[in-house]
C-alpha cells in the first residue's frame, strides 16, 4: 500500500514538473511579445536576447498609432447595395478620425464575435437536427460535412470570392463573417453534444405540449452549453487568425484588420520589430479576454467529448 501512496506521488510530481514547463514554453512567445512591445530598438536589436527591457518605452505604439488615420467607425447595412441609386452600400454613420489601428482592431473584434455568435447558433441548430431528427438523406448530409471537413480553404476560395463579389459583398467586413457561418466543423461538433440528449427527455417535452422551439431552447440548448461554450472559442480564435480569408476579402484601408493591416504597414516601410510588437500584442489582447470568460465552458466541453462513449 505504501509503495503505490510512493508512486502516486511521484507520478503527481513528474505530471506538475512536465506540466510547469509546458506552461512555460506555451507562454514564453507571449511573454517576449508583450515585452517586445515595450522594448527601446537597441534592446531588440541587440545580439545578445535581451530578457527585460533596459527601459520602457511607448515609442513602438506610438509609431503604431501615428501611421494612418481612419474614422473609428462606418456602419454599413449588408446588401443594401442593392437599394441605394449609386450602387454603393448605405452607411449609416461614420465615426471621429483615430488611429487606424483603433479601426482595425474594432474591425476584427466585430468580425470575430458576429461569427462566433452565428456560428454557434447556426451549429446547435443543424447539430441537433442532425442528431435527433429522421429526415431523408440525413446520412448524405452529414456524410458530406464530414467530406467540406477534409476541404483545404483554398479550394473553395475561388468560388467563395466569386459569391461575396456577386452579391455586393466584396471589400466588406461581412465577406468574412459569412462563409464562417456555415463551418462543418460547428456542425460535427454539435452534433456529437447533441447525441447526448436523452430522447426520453424530448418527448416528454412534447407531450407537455412544448413547441420545437422552446424544447430546443429550455432543454436542448442547456445540455449542450458546454458545447457551445468550446465552439465559441474555437470560432473566435478561427475568425480572428484567419489572415488568408482577410487578406482575400478585404481590400481598403478602413476595412482592415488588425492582423492585415499592420502587415501592410510592414510592407510600406522597413522592418520595424518594436511595431510589430506593439501590434500583435495589442492583437492578443481580445483573444485572452474571450478565452477568460469561456473558460469554464471550454474545460467542460473538453472534459464531456473525452468521456463521452
Amino acid at each position: 500500500m505504501e509503495n503505490k501512496t510512493g508512486k502516486s506521488k511521484a507520478y503527481k510530481i513528474i505530471s506538475l514538473v512536465v506540466l510547469v514547463i509546458l506552461a512555460i514554453l506555451f507562454l514564453f512567445p507571449l511573454y517576449w511579445i508583450i515585452t517586445g512591445a515595450f522594448k527601446p530598438a537597441v534592446d531588440i536589436y541587440a545580439q545578445k536576447p535581451v530578457w527585460w527591457p533596459t527601459e520602457l518605452v511607448t515609442t513602438n505604439f506610438a509609431n503604431l498609432m501615428n501611421k494612418r488615420t481612419a474614422p473609428l467607425w462606418e456602419i454599413r447595412l449588408p446588401f443594401s447595395h442593392l437599394f441605394s441609386g449609386s450602387g454603393e452600400g448605405i452607411a449609416l454613420s461614420v465615426g471621429p478620425t483615430v488611429p487606424a489601428v483603433f479601426r482595425w482592431l474594432l474591425n476584427t473584434v466585430f468580425m470575430a464575435v458576429a461569427a462566433m455568435f452565428l456560428t454557434c447558433f447556426t451549429a446547435t441548430m443543424a447539430g441537433y437536427a442532425l442528431a435527433k431528427k429522421r429526415f431523408r438523406g440525413r446520412s448524405i448530409l452529414f456524410g458530406l460535412i464530414i467530406c467540406a471537413m477534409a476541404l483545404p480553404k483554398q479550394v473553395v476560395l475561388i468560388p467563395l470570392l466569386k459569391e461575396m463579389s456577386a452579391i455586393g459583398l466584396y471589400n466588406t467586413i461581412w465577406a468574412i463573417i459569412f462563409p464562417t457561418v456555415g463551418w462543418p466543423f460547428g456542425v460535427f461538433l454539435m452534433k456529437q453534444f447533441s447525441e447526448g440528449v436523452p430522447g426520453e427527455i424530448l418527448e416528454a417535452a412534447r407531450i407537455d405540449g412544448a413547441g420545437e422551439w422552446n424544447t430546443f431552447m429550455t432543454i436542448v440548448f442547456p445540455m449542450v452549453k458546454p458545447g457551445v461554450g468550446a465552439l465559441a472559442i474555437f470560432t473566435f480564435i478561427n475568425s480572428w487568425n484567419d489572415y488568408f480569408m482577410q487578406l482575400i476579402m478585404v481590400s481598403s484601408n478602413t476595412n482592415y484588420t488588425i492582423s492585415l493591416g499592420i502587415a501592410t504597414l510592414q510592407a510600406e516601410t522597413s522592418v520595424d520589430m518594436g511595431m510589430l510588437m506593439a501590434g500583435a500584442a495589442l492583437a492578443s489582447v481580445p483573444i485572452i479576454i474571450v478565452f477568460l470568460l469561456f473558460q469554464r465552458y471550454f474545460t467542460q466541453g473538453i472534459t464531456m467529448g473525452a468521456v463521452k462513449g
